[in-house]
C-alpha cells in the first residue's frame, strides 16, 4: 500500500514537472552537439566550439558562428573545442556552451524550473568524466541529469531490440571517437572505445596533403575534401574537388586537385586500425551473441557512417552482413530522446543512478 501511494506522488510530481519545464536529449560529441525537446523534435544541431576573448575571459561565439571563426581570428580571440575525444577537456566553456543551447532549445518559452536531461556520452568513460558531465549541465541549468552510453543511445535510436535477449552490434563512429557495442537486455555485453574517427581522418588527409603536396592546409578544409571526396573501396566513378593552401616552399597560395584515390590512400591505415578493433570485440564476445550479430549484422551510425563503401569493406572482412543505419548523424540524439519517454525502462541502460527512477507514466 505504501508503495503504491508513493508511486502515486511521484507520478503527479513527474505530471507536474512536465507542464512547467522541458525534457531534452542532448547527444554531447566533439565535432557536433545535438539537441532534443521533447515535443518539438531536434532543434539544434551545431559544432561543439566556442570562441573565447582571452584578454576578457568572455564567450564570443557558440557553434556554428564560432566555427566560421576558425582560422580566421585575431590574436586575443581562440576558438576552442571543449569536448576532445569525447570527453570534457574544457569544463567552464563546456557549461557555457551548454548553457547556450539549453537557452536556445528553450525558446522564448517561459520554463519555472531547469529540464530533465538525458546526454550521450561515450562508453568506457571514467567516472570523473560522468562527473564532469552532470556538473557541466547541472551547472548550466539542468534540473535532473541522466548519462547514457552512446552505442546504447544509437541502438535506441535506430529501434534496434535492445531489451530482448537478442544480441545486436552497433559501431558509432563520430568526430573524436569512434564505439563500439554490442547491445542486449537493456545494456552492453561488450563495448570498446577508440580515437580513431572523424578527426583522425580529417588529420590523415592534412598529413597526407602536407606530405605529398607540400601544401598545408587546415581542419576546416580537410573536414570539407573528406565530405566531398571520400571513399574506402574504389569507385566507379571518380570524384574529385580543388584544394586551396600555403605552399611549403614558396610560402604563396596554391590550389591543387584532390581525389577520392588521395584521400583514400591518407585514411587507408586509419580505416584499417578500426575494422581490426571492431574483429577484437567480436572476439570477445559471448559465442551466442555472436551468433545474433551473424545473422542479423551490424549497424553503422554517426557520420563516419557516411564514408563511402564502408559499409562494404566492413562486409568482407568480417563476414556479417553491414547496414547503415537511416538518418546515422541523429541516431545517439534520437535515442536519447526514446530514453527520456521511459526513463525507468531503461534504468539498465543508464550509467548513473543517483536518481529515483519513477514509474512510467
Amino acid at each position: 500500500m505504501f508503495k503504491q501511494i508513493k508511486n502515486f506522488f511521484i507520478n503527479l510530481k513527474n505530471k507536474f514537472f512536465g507542464t512547467i519545464s522541458d525534457e531534452i536529449g542532448i547527444d554531447l560529441g566533439t565535432t557536433n552537439t545535438l539537441v532534443y525537446v521533447k515535443g518539438r523534435g531536434i532543434v539544434i544541431n551545431e559544432p561543439s566550439i566556442v570562441a573565447v576573448n582571452s584578454k576578457t575571459g568572455q564567450i564570443v561565439a557558440v557553434g556554428q558562428v564560432a566555427k566560421n571563426m576558425l582560422g580566421r581570428t585575431p590574436g586575443h580571440i581562440k576558438a576552442v573545442q571543449p569536448v576532445i575525444d569525447g570527453v570534457i577537456s574544457d569544463f567552464e566553456i563546456t557549461e557555457e556552451m551548454l548553457a547556450y543551447l539549453l537557452d536556445k532549445a528553450s525558446g522564448k518559452r517561459m520554463k519555472f524550473f531547469g529540464p530533465r536531461v538525458v546526454v550521450g556520452v561515450p562508453s568506457g568513460i571514467t567516472n570523473v568524466e560522468v562527473r564532469a558531465v552532470e556538473d557541466a549541465a547541472k551547472n548550466a541549468g539542468a534540473r535532473e541529469v541522466y548519462i547514457v552510453e552512446e552505442p546504447m543511445a544509437a541502438a535506441v535510436g535506430i529501434k534496434l531490440p535492445v531489451k530482448t535477449p537478442t544480441g545486436s552490434m552497433v559501431v558509432d563512429i563520430g568526430g573524436g571517437t569512434t564505439d563500439i557495442g554490442i547491445v542486449s537486455l537493456g545494456g552492453l555485453v561488450n563495448a570498446r572505445n577508440i580515437t580513431v574517427a572523424g578527426d583522425t581522418f580529417n588529420n590523415d588527409i592534412i598529413n597526407y596533403i602536407r606530405s605529398e603536396f607540400k601544401i598545408l592546409i587546415g581542419k576546416k578544409t580537410a573536414e570539407e575534401i573528406k565530405i566531398k571526396v571520400n571513399s574506402v573501396k574504389e569507385l566507379d566513378e571518380p570524384l574529385e574537388t580543388i584544394v586551396r593552401g600555403r605552399d611549403l616552399v614558396s610560402g604563396l597560395p596554391r590550389e591543387v586537385v584532390i581525389t577520392d584515390t588521395d584521400v583514400r590512400d591518407a585514411i587507408s591505415t586509419s580505416v584499417l586500425r578500426l575494422v581490426e578493433v571492431i574483429k577484437e570485440v567480436l572476439e570477445t564476445t559471448p559465442p551466442e551473441v555472436v551468433a545474433d550479430v551473424m545473422r542479423k549484422g551490424v549497424y553503422l551510425t554517426g557520420g563516419g557512417a557516411l564514408l563511402r563503401g564502408l559499409d562494404d569493406l566492413l562486409k568482407e572482412e568480417l563476414g556479417v552482413p553491414v547496414r547503415v543505419a537511416d538518418d546515422p548523424l541523429t541516431a545517439v540524439v534520437r535515442g536519447t530522446s526514446e530514453i527520456l519517454t521511459d526513463i525507468p525502462g531503461y534504468k539498465e541502460a543508464l550509467i548513473t543512478h543517483d536518481y529515483e527512477f519513477t514509474p512510467k507514466e
